[in-house]
């Protein structure tokens, strides 16, 4: 599965626009994978616009997860779900979701990280990379951790890594260096004024990086 470059939603960071319009320029513009978060929307909210976006995503061949809720991500038949400390443990997604599922964890730490490959994790979200406005419940030790934390998990476990946290086209290509798969964004591409462009200028940034 390609990583490269992962949208994650965020209706307050969309400037007006609907996530599903959002989604929909991401996917003109090359993207691999879209998250579903929206948190600061109603869970019915979330519903109803994971229905729109798992149209889109499944017509483009484009694996859509659904962030922190096994629920949601069964009641819109996504492909799988991505979770945090707070949430469900990885075994336990795997049985309700079922061995096909496509199952992330986030983690900031390399004994983390190992523990979540070892309980099954299909993939890795680490992060903060950098400094980051949309999430406000990150501890200080868990912020800007930098690629050179991303570099030693990345040689820790041998499932794919994601990059994530104030990532933007103008400093990905570190990330990738450092043995990340790909990328995750939500401000880069759901505030961007042409959401289709900036996926593509983040897309070929990767490619650049790894070459």
């Amino acid at each position: 599965m390609d990583y490269s470059v992962y949208l994650v939603t965020g209706a307050s960071h969309s400037a007006g626009r609907s996530t599903p319009d959002i989604v929909a320029a991401a996917i003109d513009g090359g993207v691999n994978v879209v998250q579903l978060r929206d948190k600061d929307t109603s869970v019915r909210e979330r519903l109803a616009t994971g229905r729109e976006v798992r149209e889109l995503t499944r017509e483009a061949g484009v694996p859509l997860i659904v962030n922190d809720r096994i629920d949601l991500a069964q009641a819109i038949d996504a492909d799988g779900v991505h979770l945090g400390d707070d949430d469900l443990p990885i075994e336990t997604a795997r049985e309700l979701l079922g061995e096909d599922a496509i199952v992330g964890r986030s983690v900031s730490f390399v004994d983390d990280a190992c523990a979540a490959a070892d309980a099954g994790a299909d993939y890795l979200g680490v992060g903060a990379v950098y400094a980051t406005g949309s999430k406000d419940d990150i501890d200080d030790d868990e912020y800007g951790i930098g690629p050179e934390r991303v570099a030693a998990i990345a040689d820790a476990v041998s499932i794919p890594v994601v990059g994530i946290g104030g990532i933007t086209a103008d400093n990905a290509a570190p990330v990738i260096e450092a043995g990340a798969d790909g990328v995750a964004v939500v401000s880069e591409i759901t505030t961007a004024d042409d959401p289709e462009a900036a996926t593509r200028r983040l897309g070929e940034v990767v490619v650049d990086a790894r070459d």
